[in-house]
């Protein structure tokens, strides 16, 4: 019975620890594998890391180390059955992804965890093996970090190999025209639009997904780059200074294309100037022949002393003041139609699926760019007509059941959650409602935007649904600020909460914004 017992207390042990890892390991993934982010976060979860199942299994060794083995073993073996069904229970936004490198991590954490056991088993009398155990499981982040940065060398040289090698794949295309995007927003949308675009007179090729990073565009250029391909649209993201710069010594784009910059990733970026200084590594990483296309409703990509002197066309949405404007937006049900103007002389109408002055915005960059690549008006507007919402940004949905859905769940940021509410504004339905944990990784100026963000909602929403009760805080101070009527709100536990709570809201004709899902990305 005893050795049953025990048997059983190592596989549960064995079973939370694997699942354990494996969140810690998906954290570390989502962090981009840098141990100081890694760590911020775990700083700012740590309550979370330690579960009710860690104080039942230390019952269970007190009970064992004072006589009650049998009892002791079972309380044991109780709370690691519990705290796996608490992994099992975790429905994050984005699944892990087991690439090579996160097996590699995987196996090192999984090593680092049977070493110590074993060193501890044949150390230390029983009791102390047990509270060894304990301890392992509740600083599995411990672990991560430990195996994290046992690879990083090993890591390091493997991907210096993959760059180089792409380095040496893109120089066999020197005919290929390399567009790079950047920006606080707007790149993702753009870089699907500007390929649309494109597709209707070149062979182009675009970085998937979020194959925004170092390594994400290295596979791109190994495993999709063919001789067939005229042009290579790659999106650059960054969350700190010297990301694009890096991109860039491994692309060498000739155009670049900054769509915006803004107070986003401000944790780890510090400051605006930083932001700002970062998506300009685009812009002085272009040859001397290259060309900036730049987003001029912004005054932090307008003011910028550039340190090189490549050529700028600055394009706009808002006003007329760009090289490049789009002008006169009209909405109708089937999207929007705007007219195309190059200064004062009207180049094309375009009609577009799409919804939003910022998809207007996006849409001329990507004219812009694709009539530096010799496009005719006729070619590009029927590449604007063809384009397709991207998923999750501003995406328009209609169900069977008479309910639209306005999907910009992917993200948010100041910016882009106005003009996701302008757009549910002046959608047509009949009951306006929001789902939403608000924005994040705004640094110190999160609840500020957030609270502004609940003063926005308050104007244009006739029901409000918010998932999480501490990040929303801030939008709850809004709402109240702005008086808005506190039996329409409803604070949701998680996602999934939220959802079960807009099923006995929703009728025929309602119209539903969902404004950002990143924190159940970890759960809250």
């Amino acid at each position: 019975m005893n050795l049953a017992l025990a048997i059983l207390s190592l596989l549960s042990f064995a079973c939370f620890m694997f699942l354990s890892l494996k969140k810690e390991l998906h954290i570390m993934q989502l962090n981009s594998y840098r141990n100081e982010r890694y760590w911020k976060w775990t700083k700012e979860n740590l309550k979370k890391k330690w579960l009710p199942a860690f104080l039942l299994a230390a019952i269970g060794l007190v009970l064992a180390f004072v006589g009650f083995e049998k009892a002791g073993m079972i309380v044991w073996i109780i709370a690691f059955v519990l705290g796996c069904v608490s992994f099992l229970g975790d429905k994050p936004k984005k699944a892990l992804v087991f690439t090579q490198r996160a097996t590699r991590l995987f196996v090192a954490a999984i090593v680092v965890v049977l070493v110590e056991a074993l060193l501890a088993y044949f150390l230390f009398p029983t009791p102390i093996v047990g509270l060894v155990l304990l301890l392992l499981a509740s600083f599995a982040f411990a672990i991560q970090l430990a195996a994290n940065t046992l690879l990083i060398p090993i890591e390091n040289y493997i991907n210096q190999w993959y760059i180089n090698d792409a380095k040496k794949i893109l120089k066999n295309f020197p005919s290929l025209k390399i567009l790079a995007i950047t920006g606080s927003y707007g790149k993702t949308s753009t870089k699907h639009f500007l390929t649309g675009i494109l597709s209707e007179k070149f062979n182009v090729l675009m970085t998937p997904g979020s194959y925004n990073t170092p390594m994400g565009v290295v596979k791109t250029v190994r495993m999709m780059l063919k001789p067939t391909h005229e042009v290579f649209v790659v999106e650059m993201g960054a969350k700190q200074i010297g990301d694009i710069k890096e991109l860039c010594d491994i692309a060498h784009p000739q155009i670049g294309i900054i769509t915006a910059i803004g107070e986003q990733h401000l944790e780890t970026f510090g400051s605006l100037a930083n932001v700002q200084r970062t998506k300009y590594e685009l812009a002085e990483a272009l040859p001397s022949d290259g060309l900036a296309i730049l987003n001029g409703d912004y005054d932090t990509v307008r003011n910028y002393d550039l340190k090189n002197k490549v050529a700028t066309l600055f394009y706009t949405a808002e006003d007329n003041s760009g090289a490049y404007s789009g002008r006169n937006v009209r909405y109708s049900s089937r999207g929007m139609s705007f007219d195309l103007y190059k200064g004062e002389e009207k180049i094309v109408e375009l009609e577009t699926r799409l919804m939003g002055l910022h998809n207007v915005s996006n849409i001329v960059a990507s004219c812009c760019a694709a009539l530096q690549l010799g496009m005719k008006p006729q070619e590009i507007k029927y590449g604007v007509k063809s384009l397709e919402p991207v998923q999750h940004r501003l995406q328009v949905k209609r169900n069977q059941g008479g309910i639209t859905i306005i999907d910009d769940a992917f993200n948010s940021n100041p910016e882009g959650a106005a003009m996701a509410l302008d757009v549910l504004g002046k959608i047509e339905g009949k009951k306006k409602i929001i789902i939403t944990p608000g924005m994040v990784e705004l640094g110190d100026k999160q609840y500020e935007y957030n609270k502004i963000f609940g003063e926005q909602i308050a104007k244009v929403c006739d029901y409000v649904v918010l998932v999480g009760p501490n990040i929303t805080k801030p939008i709850q101070d809004g709402l109240a600020a702005a008086n808005y009527d506190q039996s329409k709100v409803y604070i949701a536990q998680n996602l999934t909460d939220g959802n079960q709570k807009m099923r006995t809201i929703l009728e025929a004709g309602d119209v539903v914004l969902y404004e950002n899902d990143l924190p159940d990305t970890y759960n809250e």
